[in-house]
Protein backbone atom coordinates (compact mmCIF):
# COMPACT_ATOMS: atom_id res chain seq x y z
CA UNK A 1 0.00 0.00 0.00
CA UNK A 2 1.23 3.51 -0.80
CA UNK A 3 2.37 6.02 1.78
CA UNK A 4 2.32 9.74 1.09
CA UNK A 5 5.41 11.81 1.88
CA UNK A 6 3.87 13.34 5.02
CA UNK A 7 3.10 9.93 6.48
CA UNK A 8 6.62 8.48 6.32
CA UNK A 9 6.88 8.38 10.12
CA UNK A 10 3.69 6.30 10.31
CA UNK A 11 3.83 2.52 10.07
CA UNK A 12 0.02 2.32 9.97
CA UNK A 13 -2.43 5.07 9.03
CA UNK A 14 -6.17 4.43 9.37
CA UNK A 15 -8.30 7.17 7.83
CA UNK A 16 -12.08 7.37 8.14
CA UNK A 17 -12.55 3.59 7.89
CA UNK A 18 -16.11 2.26 7.88
CA UNK A 19 -17.08 -1.41 7.64
CA UNK A 20 -20.75 -2.21 7.05
CA UNK A 21 -22.27 -5.69 7.02
CA UNK A 22 -25.69 -6.39 5.52
CA UNK A 23 -27.76 -8.48 7.89
CA UNK A 24 -30.68 -10.54 6.57
CA UNK A 25 -33.34 -12.15 8.78
CA UNK A 26 -33.76 -15.10 6.39
CA UNK A 27 -31.48 -16.51 3.66
CA UNK A 28 -34.28 -16.07 1.08
CA UNK A 29 -34.24 -12.29 1.74
CA UNK A 30 -30.79 -12.06 0.17
CA UNK A 31 -32.15 -13.62 -3.05
CA UNK A 32 -35.29 -11.44 -3.01
CA UNK A 33 -33.15 -8.31 -2.74
CA UNK A 34 -30.84 -9.35 -5.58
CA UNK A 35 -33.75 -9.94 -8.00
CA UNK A 36 -35.96 -7.05 -6.86
CA UNK A 37 -36.83 -4.76 -9.79
CA UNK A 38 -37.84 -1.95 -7.42
CA UNK A 39 -34.51 -2.30 -5.52
CA UNK A 40 -36.41 -2.98 -2.30
CA UNK A 41 -34.20 -3.42 0.77
CA UNK A 42 -34.51 -6.68 2.68
CA UNK A 43 -31.50 -6.07 4.91
CA UNK A 44 -30.44 -3.84 7.76
CA UNK A 45 -26.95 -2.36 7.97
CA UNK A 46 -24.64 -3.26 10.83
CA UNK A 47 -21.71 -0.89 11.31
CA UNK A 48 -18.75 -2.91 12.62
CA UNK A 49 -16.64 0.25 12.24
CA UNK A 50 -17.86 3.81 11.84
CA UNK A 51 -15.47 6.49 10.52
CA UNK A 52 -12.44 5.21 12.43
CA UNK A 53 -9.15 7.13 12.22
CA UNK A 54 -5.84 6.72 14.08
CA UNK A 55 -2.11 6.47 13.34
CA UNK A 56 0.64 4.18 14.60
CA UNK A 57 4.12 5.68 14.36
CA UNK A 58 7.11 3.54 13.40
CA UNK A 59 8.62 1.85 16.45
CA UNK A 60 5.55 2.58 18.58
CA UNK A 61 3.64 -0.02 20.60
CA UNK A 62 -0.08 0.75 20.41
CA UNK A 63 -2.91 -1.09 22.14
CA UNK A 64 -6.53 -1.21 21.01
CA UNK A 65 -9.05 -1.83 23.79
CA UNK A 66 -12.83 -1.96 24.07
CA UNK A 67 -15.67 -4.28 24.99
CA UNK A 68 -16.62 -7.29 22.83
CA UNK A 69 -18.16 -6.06 19.58
CA UNK A 70 -16.28 -2.77 19.58
CA UNK A 71 -14.56 -3.56 16.26
CA UNK A 72 -11.05 -4.35 17.52
CA UNK A 73 -10.57 -7.57 15.53
CA UNK A 74 -12.30 -6.05 12.48
CA UNK A 75 -9.78 -3.20 12.21
CA UNK A 76 -6.87 -5.62 12.65
CA UNK A 77 -8.21 -7.77 9.80
CA UNK A 78 -8.56 -4.70 7.59
CA UNK A 79 -4.98 -3.60 8.39
CA UNK A 80 -3.64 -7.08 7.53
CA UNK A 81 -5.71 -7.23 4.32
CA UNK A 82 -7.99 -10.08 5.39
CA UNK A 83 -11.01 -7.76 5.10
CA UNK A 84 -11.71 -4.82 2.79
CA UNK A 85 -13.23 -1.65 4.28
CA UNK A 86 -16.60 -0.44 2.97
CA UNK A 87 -15.09 3.06 2.82
CA UNK A 88 -11.98 4.84 4.04
CA UNK A 89 -8.32 4.02 3.59
CA UNK A 90 -5.58 2.11 5.43
CA UNK A 91 -1.91 2.70 4.56
CA UNK A 92 0.74 0.30 5.85
CA UNK A 93 4.50 0.86 5.54
CA UNK A 94 6.41 -2.29 6.50
CA UNK A 95 6.32 -6.07 6.46
CA UNK A 96 3.55 -7.39 8.73
CA UNK A 97 3.56 -10.53 10.85
CA UNK A 98 0.10 -11.04 12.31
CA UNK A 99 -0.98 -13.20 15.24
CA UNK A 100 -4.71 -13.00 14.61
CA UNK A 101 -6.11 -16.49 14.34
CA UNK A 102 -3.06 -18.54 15.23
CA UNK A 103 -2.17 -21.03 12.54
CA UNK A 104 -4.95 -19.88 10.20
CA UNK A 105 -2.57 -20.34 7.25
CA UNK A 106 -1.46 -23.84 8.27
CA UNK A 107 -2.20 -26.92 6.13
CA UNK A 108 -3.21 -29.72 8.48
CA UNK A 109 -1.72 -32.43 6.25
CA UNK A 110 1.72 -30.78 6.07
CA UNK A 111 4.40 -31.34 8.71
CA UNK A 112 5.41 -28.56 11.07
CA UNK A 113 8.53 -27.74 9.06
CA UNK A 114 6.62 -27.74 5.76
CA UNK A 115 4.11 -25.30 7.26
CA UNK A 116 6.93 -23.04 8.49
CA UNK A 117 8.40 -22.82 4.96
CA UNK A 118 5.00 -22.40 3.33
CA UNK A 119 3.99 -19.55 5.67
CA UNK A 120 7.43 -17.94 5.31
CA UNK A 121 6.99 -17.92 1.51
CA UNK A 122 3.52 -16.35 1.92
CA UNK A 123 5.13 -13.59 4.01
CA UNK A 124 7.61 -12.91 1.21
CA UNK A 125 10.74 -14.66 2.50
CA UNK A 126 12.99 -16.79 0.28
CA UNK A 127 13.83 -20.41 1.14
CA UNK A 128 17.36 -19.30 2.03
CA UNK A 129 16.04 -16.65 4.45
CA UNK A 130 13.75 -19.23 6.07
CA UNK A 131 16.67 -21.70 6.34
CA UNK A 132 18.46 -19.11 8.48
CA UNK A 133 15.40 -18.56 10.71
CA UNK A 134 14.34 -22.22 11.05
CA UNK A 135 16.46 -23.15 14.07
CA UNK A 136 15.30 -20.10 16.07
CA UNK A 137 11.68 -20.97 15.27
CA UNK A 138 12.07 -24.62 16.30
CA UNK A 139 13.99 -23.73 19.47
CA UNK A 140 11.26 -21.27 20.45
CA UNK A 141 8.40 -23.71 19.76
CA UNK A 142 9.97 -26.54 21.82
CA UNK A 143 7.85 -29.29 20.25
CA UNK A 144 10.72 -31.73 19.57
CA UNK A 145 10.38 -34.34 16.83
CA UNK A 146 6.74 -33.40 16.28
CA UNK A 147 8.01 -30.84 13.74
CA UNK A 148 8.40 -33.82 11.35
CA UNK A 149 4.78 -34.93 11.91
CA UNK A 150 1.62 -33.60 10.18
CA UNK A 151 0.18 -30.76 12.27
CA UNK A 152 -3.19 -32.57 12.44
CA UNK A 153 -1.48 -34.88 14.99
CA UNK A 154 -0.58 -31.91 17.26
CA UNK A 155 -2.23 -31.04 20.53
CA UNK A 156 -3.73 -27.54 20.59
CA UNK A 157 -0.78 -26.42 22.77
CA UNK A 158 1.83 -27.61 20.26
CA UNK A 159 -0.07 -26.05 17.38
CA UNK A 160 -0.16 -22.67 19.15
CA UNK A 161 3.53 -22.84 20.08
CA UNK A 162 4.63 -23.46 16.50
CA UNK A 163 2.32 -20.78 15.07
CA UNK A 164 3.51 -18.22 17.61
CA UNK A 165 7.18 -19.18 17.19
CA UNK A 166 6.88 -18.66 13.44
CA UNK A 167 5.12 -15.29 13.65
CA UNK A 168 7.39 -13.78 16.29
CA UNK A 169 10.73 -15.01 14.88
CA UNK A 170 10.54 -13.77 11.30
CA UNK A 171 11.79 -10.27 12.26
CA UNK A 172 8.66 -8.39 11.21
CA UNK A 173 8.70 -4.62 10.81
CA UNK A 174 5.13 -4.59 12.16
CA UNK A 175 3.82 -7.21 14.61
CA UNK A 176 0.05 -7.42 15.07
CA UNK A 177 -1.19 -9.41 18.07
CA UNK A 178 -4.84 -10.27 18.80
CA UNK A 179 -5.28 -12.01 22.17
CA UNK A 180 -2.58 -14.49 21.14
CA UNK A 181 -0.55 -14.00 24.32
CA UNK A 182 -3.29 -15.58 26.43
CA UNK A 183 -2.47 -19.04 25.02
CA UNK A 184 -0.11 -21.76 26.17
CA UNK A 185 1.19 -22.38 29.68
CA UNK A 186 2.60 -19.66 31.92
CA UNK A 187 6.21 -20.45 30.95
CA UNK A 188 5.48 -20.17 27.24
CA UNK A 189 3.57 -16.92 27.79
CA UNK A 190 6.54 -15.57 29.72
CA UNK A 191 8.88 -16.47 26.86
CA UNK A 192 6.53 -14.80 24.35
CA UNK A 193 6.48 -11.60 26.38
CA UNK A 194 10.28 -11.60 26.67
CA UNK A 195 10.60 -12.06 22.90
CA UNK A 196 8.07 -9.31 22.30
CA UNK A 197 10.09 -7.01 24.55
CA UNK A 198 13.23 -7.83 22.56
CA UNK A 199 11.72 -7.01 19.16
CA UNK A 200 10.09 -3.91 20.64
CA UNK A 201 13.50 -2.64 21.74
CA UNK A 202 14.82 -3.34 18.22
CA UNK A 203 12.28 -0.83 16.89
CA UNK A 204 9.53 -3.16 15.67
CA UNK A 205 6.12 -1.49 15.51
CA UNK A 206 3.58 -3.46 17.58
CA UNK A 207 -0.20 -3.20 17.44
CA UNK A 208 -1.92 -5.31 20.08
CA UNK A 209 -5.46 -6.18 21.14
CA UNK A 210 -5.86 -7.80 24.54
CA UNK A 211 -8.18 -7.85 27.55
CA UNK A 212 -5.11 -8.00 29.83
CA UNK A 213 -4.87 -4.41 31.08
CA UNK A 214 -1.56 -5.19 32.82
CA UNK A 215 0.04 -5.94 29.43
CA UNK A 216 -1.53 -2.83 27.90
CA UNK A 217 -0.09 -0.60 30.63
CA UNK A 218 3.29 -2.31 30.70
CA UNK A 219 3.97 -2.35 26.95
CA UNK A 220 1.93 0.33 25.18
CA UNK A 221 3.16 3.82 24.34
CA UNK A 222 -0.37 4.75 23.29
CA UNK A 223 -3.82 3.18 23.60
CA UNK A 224 -6.86 3.58 21.32
CA UNK A 225 -10.30 3.06 22.91
CA UNK A 226 -13.17 1.85 20.70
CA UNK A 227 -16.85 1.25 21.50
CA UNK A 228 -19.35 -0.31 19.08
CA UNK A 229 -17.16 0.53 16.09
CA UNK A 230 -16.58 4.15 17.09
CA UNK A 231 -13.39 5.90 18.15
CA UNK A 232 -13.79 7.16 21.73
CA UNK A 233 -10.31 8.36 22.73
CA UNK A 234 -6.58 7.75 22.47
CA UNK A 235 -3.71 8.67 24.77
CA UNK A 236 -1.43 7.35 27.54
CA UNK A 237 -2.21 3.78 28.64
CA UNK A 238 -3.19 4.49 32.27
CA UNK A 239 -5.58 7.30 31.36
CA UNK A 240 -7.29 5.40 28.53
CA UNK A 241 -7.60 2.17 30.56
CA UNK A 242 -9.37 4.20 33.26
CA UNK A 243 -11.78 5.44 30.56
CA UNK A 244 -12.37 1.82 29.47
CA UNK A 245 -13.24 0.90 33.06
CA UNK A 246 -15.93 3.60 33.01
CA UNK A 247 -17.47 2.05 29.88
CA UNK A 248 -17.44 -1.36 31.62
CA UNK A 249 -19.23 0.24 34.56
CA UNK A 250 -21.98 1.63 32.29
CA UNK A 251 -20.80 5.25 32.39
CA UNK A 252 -20.32 5.87 28.66
CA UNK A 253 -22.50 9.01 28.69
CA UNK A 254 -20.49 10.44 31.58
CA UNK A 255 -17.25 9.65 29.76
CA UNK A 256 -18.48 11.34 26.57
CA UNK A 257 -19.49 14.43 28.61
CA UNK A 258 -16.06 14.43 30.28
CA UNK A 259 -14.25 14.20 26.93
CA UNK A 260 -16.47 16.94 25.49
CA UNK A 261 -15.68 19.15 28.51
CA UNK A 262 -11.95 18.48 28.07
CA UNK A 263 -12.13 19.30 24.39
CA UNK A 264 -14.12 22.46 25.08
CA UNK A 265 -11.63 23.52 27.77
CA UNK A 266 -8.83 23.13 25.24
CA UNK A 267 -10.78 25.30 22.84
CA UNK A 268 -11.57 27.81 25.60
CA UNK A 269 -15.31 27.17 25.61
CA UNK A 270 -17.84 25.94 28.17
CA UNK A 271 -18.96 22.41 27.43
CA UNK A 272 -22.65 21.79 26.82
CA UNK A 273 -23.79 18.76 28.81
CA UNK A 274 -26.48 16.25 27.72
CA UNK A 275 -29.11 17.83 30.00
CA UNK A 276 -28.54 21.24 28.43
CA UNK A 277 -26.68 22.72 31.41
CA UNK A 278 -23.12 23.92 31.04
CA UNK A 279 -20.27 22.31 32.98
CA UNK A 280 -19.78 25.62 34.78
CA UNK A 281 -23.35 25.47 36.13
CA UNK A 282 -23.08 21.93 37.45
CA UNK A 283 -19.53 21.88 38.76
CA UNK A 284 -20.51 23.06 42.26
CA UNK A 285 -23.53 20.84 42.66
CA UNK A 286 -24.30 20.14 46.32
CA UNK A 287 -24.16 16.40 46.99
CA UNK A 288 -25.74 16.45 50.48
CA UNK A 289 -29.05 15.19 49.11
CA UNK A 290 -27.61 11.97 47.71
CA UNK A 291 -29.79 9.00 48.62
CA UNK A 292 -28.68 5.38 48.79
CA UNK A 293 -30.58 4.59 45.60
CA UNK A 294 -28.38 7.17 43.78
CA UNK A 295 -25.32 4.95 44.20
CA UNK A 296 -25.50 3.71 40.63
CA UNK A 297 -23.78 3.92 37.28
CA UNK A 298 -26.83 5.62 35.79
CA UNK A 299 -26.62 9.06 37.40
CA UNK A 300 -24.69 11.97 35.93
CA UNK A 301 -21.62 11.24 38.05
CA UNK A 302 -19.07 13.28 36.14
CA UNK A 303 -20.06 16.50 37.82
CA UNK A 304 -20.84 15.59 41.45
CA UNK A 305 -17.27 16.08 42.65
CA UNK A 306 -17.20 12.65 44.32
CA UNK A 307 -14.24 10.25 44.26
CA UNK A 308 -16.38 7.46 42.84
CA UNK A 309 -16.88 9.54 39.66
CA UNK A 310 -13.30 8.68 38.76
CA UNK A 311 -13.65 4.93 39.41
CA UNK A 312 -15.28 2.11 37.49
CA UNK A 313 -18.27 1.38 39.73
CA UNK A 314 -19.89 -2.03 39.21
CA UNK A 315 -23.51 -1.56 38.11
CA UNK A 316 -24.16 -5.25 38.80
CA UNK A 317 -22.99 -5.22 42.44
CA UNK A 318 -25.01 -6.54 45.39
CA UNK A 319 -25.96 -3.83 47.87
CA UNK A 320 -27.95 -4.13 51.07
CA UNK A 321 -28.33 -2.94 54.69
CA UNK A 322 -30.93 -1.48 57.04
CA UNK A 323 -30.09 2.09 55.89
CA UNK A 324 -29.03 3.51 59.25
CA UNK A 325 -25.64 4.25 57.68
CA UNK A 326 -24.82 5.00 54.07
CA UNK A 327 -21.51 4.69 52.22
CA UNK A 328 -22.15 7.61 49.87
CA UNK A 329 -18.65 7.81 48.37
CA UNK A 330 -15.52 5.69 48.05
CA UNK A 331 -12.08 6.02 46.57
CA UNK A 332 -8.99 4.04 45.67
CA UNK A 333 -5.95 6.29 45.92
CA UNK A 334 -2.49 5.45 44.64
CA UNK A 335 0.77 6.51 46.32
CA UNK A 336 0.51 9.94 44.68
CA UNK A 337 -3.05 10.53 45.91
CA UNK A 338 -4.72 10.00 42.51
CA UNK A 339 -8.14 8.31 42.50
CA UNK A 340 -7.75 5.31 40.19
CA UNK A 341 -8.61 1.62 39.68
CA UNK A 342 -4.99 1.01 38.64
CA UNK A 343 -2.50 0.33 41.43
CA UNK A 344 1.17 -0.62 41.24
CA UNK A 345 2.40 -3.68 43.09
CA UNK A 346 4.85 -2.74 45.85
CA UNK A 347 3.43 0.77 46.35
CA UNK A 348 1.33 2.16 49.17
CA UNK A 349 -2.35 2.73 48.42
CA UNK A 350 -5.43 3.88 50.31
CA UNK A 351 -9.02 2.64 50.38
CA UNK A 352 -11.25 5.52 51.41
CA UNK A 353 -14.89 5.33 52.53
CA UNK A 354 -17.22 8.27 53.22
CA UNK A 355 -20.17 7.37 55.45
CA UNK A 356 -23.26 9.35 56.44
CA UNK A 357 -25.28 8.19 59.46
CA UNK A 358 -29.09 8.33 59.49
CA UNK A 359 -29.48 7.16 63.10
CA UNK A 360 -27.58 7.15 66.43
CA UNK A 361 -25.27 4.11 66.52
CA UNK A 362 -23.22 3.00 69.51
CA UNK A 363 -20.20 1.32 67.85
CA UNK A 364 -20.04 1.24 64.04
CA UNK A 365 -17.39 -0.88 62.32
CA UNK A 366 -15.96 -0.07 58.88
CA UNK A 367 -14.62 -2.89 56.68
CA UNK A 368 -13.11 -3.78 53.31
CA UNK A 369 -12.46 -7.10 51.55
CA UNK A 370 -10.51 -7.84 48.36
CA UNK A 371 -11.49 -10.93 46.35
CA UNK A 372 -10.22 -12.54 43.17
CA UNK A 373 -12.40 -12.99 40.07
CA UNK A 374 -13.52 -16.42 41.34
CA UNK A 375 -14.87 -14.84 44.53
CA UNK A 376 -12.16 -16.11 46.88
CA UNK A 377 -11.52 -13.66 49.72
CA UNK A 378 -7.80 -12.84 49.59
CA UNK A 379 -7.44 -10.16 52.24
CA UNK A 380 -9.35 -7.54 54.17
CA UNK A 381 -9.66 -5.88 57.53
CA UNK A 382 -11.91 -3.62 59.60
CA UNK A 383 -11.64 -0.90 62.19
CA UNK A 384 -12.33 -3.40 65.01
CA UNK A 385 -9.49 -5.74 63.96
CA UNK A 386 -7.17 -2.74 63.66
CA UNK A 387 -8.11 -1.41 67.13
CA UNK A 388 -9.48 1.82 65.66
CA UNK A 389 -12.77 1.77 67.54
CA UNK A 390 -15.27 4.43 66.50
CA UNK A 391 -16.98 6.45 69.24
CA UNK A 392 -20.82 6.53 69.34
CA UNK A 393 -22.17 8.47 66.36
CA UNK A 394 -25.24 10.68 66.02
CA UNK A 395 -27.86 10.93 63.30
CA UNK A 396 -26.47 13.22 60.61
CA UNK A 397 -22.78 12.63 61.45
CA UNK A 398 -20.42 12.05 58.54
CA UNK A 399 -17.18 10.08 58.78
CA UNK A 400 -14.27 9.47 56.41
CA UNK A 401 -12.32 6.26 56.97
CA UNK A 402 -8.99 5.52 55.32
CA UNK A 403 -7.22 2.16 55.15
CA UNK A 404 -3.62 2.67 53.95
CA UNK A 405 -1.37 -0.31 53.17
CA UNK A 406 1.18 -1.70 50.75
CA UNK A 407 -0.05 -3.53 47.64
CA UNK A 408 1.46 -7.01 47.89
CA UNK A 409 -1.04 -8.80 45.64
CA UNK A 410 0.28 -10.14 42.33
CA UNK A 411 -0.48 -8.31 39.11
CA UNK A 412 -4.05 -9.05 38.02
CA UNK A 413 -7.71 -8.12 38.43
CA UNK A 414 -9.46 -8.06 41.81
CA UNK A 415 -12.81 -6.95 43.30
CA UNK A 416 -13.32 -4.67 46.29
CA UNK A 417 -16.20 -4.90 48.78
CA UNK A 418 -16.83 -2.62 51.77
CA UNK A 419 -19.37 -2.17 54.51
CA UNK A 420 -20.45 -0.39 57.66
CA UNK A 421 -21.64 -2.89 60.28
CA UNK A 422 -21.90 -3.28 64.05
CA UNK A 423 -22.88 -5.53 66.96
CA UNK A 424 -26.11 -4.88 68.84
CA UNK A 425 -27.07 -7.13 71.76
CA UNK A 426 -24.49 -9.63 70.52
CA UNK A 427 -26.03 -9.74 67.02
CA UNK A 428 -24.13 -8.71 63.89
CA UNK A 429 -26.01 -5.92 62.07
CA UNK A 430 -25.32 -4.60 58.55
CA UNK A 431 -26.06 -0.89 58.10
CA UNK A 432 -24.78 -0.72 54.49
CA UNK A 433 -22.75 -3.24 52.49
CA UNK A 434 -21.43 -2.90 48.93
CA UNK A 435 -20.34 -6.22 47.43
CA UNK A 436 -17.86 -6.10 44.50
CA UNK A 437 -18.47 -2.36 44.22
CA UNK A 438 -15.35 -1.65 42.13
CA UNK A 439 -12.36 -3.43 40.64
CA UNK A 440 -8.66 -3.14 41.39
CA UNK A 441 -6.19 -3.70 38.56
CA UNK A 442 -2.73 -4.39 39.96
CA UNK A 443 0.16 -3.69 37.59
CA UNK A 444 3.33 -5.63 38.30
CA UNK A 445 6.82 -5.89 36.83
CA UNK A 446 7.57 -8.95 38.99
CA UNK A 447 5.05 -11.63 39.85
CA UNK A 448 6.05 -14.41 42.23
CA UNK A 449 4.16 -17.67 42.87
CA UNK A 450 0.72 -17.54 44.50
CA UNK A 451 -1.62 -14.65 45.24
CA UNK A 452 0.73 -12.35 47.14
CA UNK A 453 4.41 -11.50 47.36
CA UNK A 454 6.40 -12.51 50.48
CA UNK A 455 8.92 -9.77 49.58
CA UNK A 456 11.84 -12.11 50.12
CA UNK A 457 15.30 -10.65 50.62
CA UNK A 458 17.56 -12.93 48.57
CA UNK A 459 21.23 -13.55 49.34
CA UNK A 460 23.45 -15.96 47.41
CA UNK A 461 27.18 -16.37 48.12
CA UNK A 462 29.75 -18.72 46.79
CA UNK A 463 31.27 -20.89 49.52
CA UNK A 464 35.02 -21.28 49.68
CA UNK A 465 36.39 -24.83 49.60
CA UNK A 466 38.01 -24.52 53.06
CA UNK A 467 34.75 -23.50 54.79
Amino acid sequence: MSMNEQGKENAISVRDVTKVYRLYDKPIDRLKESVSISHKNYHRDFYALKGLSFQVKKGETVGIIGTNGSGKSTILKIITGVLTPTSGQVDVDGKISALLELGAGFNMDYTGIENVYMNGTMMGYTKKEMDAKLQDILDFAEIGDFVYQPVKTYSSGMFVRLAFALAINVDPEILIVDEALSVGDVFFQSKCYRRMEEIRKKGTTILMVTHDMGSIIKYCDKVVLLHKGEFIAEGPAGKVVDMYKKILAGKLDDLRAELAAEKAAEEGKTAELPDGKSSAETGDRNTDGTEMSDFSGGMNLSHTGLMRDQLAINTDRTEYGDGRAEIYDLGLLDARGNVTNLLLKGEMFTIKECIRFHADIQAPIFTYTIKDKKGTELTGTNTMFEGADIKPVKNGDEYTVEFTQKMNLQGGEYLLSMSCTGFEQGEHVVYHRLYDVTNITVISNKNTVGVYDMESQVKAEKRNADE
